[in-house]
């Protein structure tokens, strides 16, 4: 659980750090993946009793939080006019479920 929890903004920071809009969307994308990752690992905690509920809850709660920045961000880079025409419609609706 700590390793997907310090890959998030790690990987957002690398992102950051690379040359493209294309590339950061690129790192966010794998963000979200270490944070869908963790979410995982706090309902598998739940159900082994490792977690409270009301722990749980909260984590759950933050992630879920998490989520929605890295999807606005994510949004609001491909909007952008330098970011260009890279989103495919399959990638943008994988997008909106998650």
């Amino acid at each position: 659980m700590r390793r997907a929890a310090v890959s998030v903004p790690s990987n957002i920071a690398e992102g950051r750090g690379r040359i493209t809009p294309g590339e950061f969307q690129q790192f966010l994308g794998h963000a979200r993946g270490s944070l869908l990752e963790l979410q995982t690992q706090m309902e598998i905690a739940f159900d082994l009793s490792y977690l409270t509920l009301e722990h749980h809850e909260v984590l759950q709660d933050q992630a879920n939080e998490v989520r929605y920045l890295l999807n606005r961000l994510l949004q609001s880079i491909r909007k952008s006019p330098e970011s260009g025409p890279s989103e495919t419609s399959e990638t943008s609706e994988t997008c909106k479920a998650i």
